[in-house]
C-alpha cells in the first residue's frame, strides 16, 4: 500500500516539477534569494541557505524522477514487446533485449547495422538502374 502511494506521489511530483509553474517558482526563489544578498552582506549563511535548499530538493527529486522513469520505461518495453510478438514478420529474439549483456547487444546491433547498409546499397543500386523521373 505504501509503494502504491509512493508511486502516485512520485508521478504527480514529477509531472508538477516538469511544469512551467514549478520553473517559475524556482526561478522566483532564486531571484528573491539573490535580491536579499545585499541585506545579508552576501555572508556564508546567505550562501548556505540556497546551497542547502537546492541540494535537498535535488536529492529528493532524483529518487522521484527515477521511480517515474523506471515505470515509464517498463511500460514502453511491454508495449514494444507486444508489437514484436503480434507481428508475424518480427524477430522474436528482440523481445528480451533488456536482459542481454552489452556484448550480446552489440552483436545484435551490428547485425541490424549490416541489414541497414545492405538495404541502402540495394536502394542505391535500384536508383541507378531506374532513377525517379519527374514529369
Amino acid at each position: 500500500m505504501l509503494k502504491k502511494k509512493f508511486g502516485k506521489i512520485a508521478s504527480a511530483t514529477a509531472l508538477a516539477a516538469g511544469s512551467f509553474g514549478a520553473f517559475a517558482v524556482a526561478g522566483g526563489i532564486v531571484v528573491v534569494w539573490a535580491l536579499t544578498g545585499p541585506l545579508f552582506d552576501f555572508n556564508d549563511t546567505w550562501l548556505l541557505v540556497i546551497n542547502t535548499g537546492t541540494t535537498i530538493v535535488t536529492f529528493l527529486m532524483v529518487f522521484l524522477i527515477q521511480h517515474t522513469q523506471n515505470a515509464d520505461t517498463a511500460a514502453v518495453h511491454i508495449k514494444l514487446d507486444e508489437l514484436i510478438r503480434a507481428s508475424k514478420a518480427a524477430n522474436n529474439e528482440l523481445l528480451n533485449l533488456e536482459e542481454l549483456d552489452q556484448e550480446q547487444l552489440e552483436e545484435i546491433r551490428m547485425r541490424y547495422a549490416d541489414l541497414a547498409q545492405t538495404a541502402a546499397h540495394l536502394k542505391a543500386k535500384k536508383n541507378r538502374c531506374m532513377p525517379d523521373v519527374e514529369p
